[in-house]
């Protein structure tokens, strides 16, 4: 990968956890990374993180793929956990906010409140956004299709379109996400065909990038065989085939070769707002 300076980027595992939604660690993460360019992160967010069987997959997570750990765990038991498996792995970690909650209450006299996520007014647009949350998180890669009418949103796309992290970037806006892979040989869920109330948007991507990052993919996870999933007049005869089930659906169809996450959830909410203002008056 180049960065916009022409400059060879090295890519970087980034694994943010969170008992909260994880918005603190995204925001502390994009702004450290900008101040190396050549640095180009791989984002892996787990958020709601609060009980022993999610943490041993966030691990198995973290152990498939090792990188930079950051997290946000007021639980003094999970927060070990982490810290104990992670110098096992030999892998940094670090709890952002430690420092600065230390300095605060040397200088306040009071103690910590150790309560997740209290940084967040209980309001009703924060419920929403955790909700949407785990909605994203129940519906990722074609799961929980039996209820797919509830979401405000449907991505679909080939693999390695940005699907999952636009979903979550989606949920910390309040939106409900869900995502279908589009995998070449086998059909679509049938439900797509029936859904009323979600708005179904496909995304695309160049089949040289989707090469690049399935190959990026493959390499941290050391897999190494040939494969037809980074052959690239295999990927290109995907894409090509799945642009044309998009224009046969009548998906709207976004490209993602040179937008970032945010970006592409703008646009899928800028059409999310199109749609609204086009309905009929009831």
């Amino acid at each position: 990968m180049s960065t916009a300076k022409g400059r060879l980027a090295v890519y970087a595992h980034m694994h943010l956890v969170s008992d909260s939604t994880g918005e603190t660690l995204v925001n502390v993460m994009k702004a450290s990374v900008a101040q190396f360019e050549q640095v180009a992160p791989i984002e892996h967010l787990y958020a709601l993180v609060r009980s022993e069987s999610q943490m041993d997959r966030v691990l198995k997570a973290i152990e498939d793929a090792p990188g930079m750990v950051v997290f946000t765990i007021v639980n003094e038991a999970l927060r070990k956990k982490l810290e104990v498996r992670c110098a096992a792995l030999g892998v940094p970690c670090v709890a952002v906010l430690d420092p600065l909650l230390a300095a605060l209450s040397r200088y306040l006299g009071a103690p910590l409140s150790m309560r997740a996520g209290a940084q967040h007014d209980l309001d009703t647009d924060y419920y929403k956004r955790i909700e949407a949350l785990n909605y994203a998180m129940g519906h990722d890669d074609g799961q929980g299709t039996n209820d797919l009418e509830d979401a405000d949103v449907v991505l679909v796309g080939v693999s390695r379109t940005s699907k999952t992290p636009t979903c979550i970037y989606l949920a910390h806006r309040g939106v409900r996400a869900a995502n279908i892979p589009l995998v070449a040989g086998q059909p679509l869920p049938a439900v797509l065909d029936t859904l009323t109330s979600p708005l179904i948007v496909a995304l695309t991507a160049a089949p040289e990038r989707l090469v690049q990052i399935r190959r990026n993919r493959l390499l941290s996870l050391n897999e190494n065989r040939p494969s037809s999933y980074v052959e690239e007049d295999t990927v290109r005869d995907e894409v090509v085939q799945a642009r044309r089930l998009f224009t046969k659906k009548g998906w709207p169809t976004i490209d993602v070769t040179r937008r970032s996450v945010e970006e592409t959830a703008a646009k899928v909410i800028n059409l999310l707002g199109e749609r609204s203002t086009k309905a009929p008056a009831a």
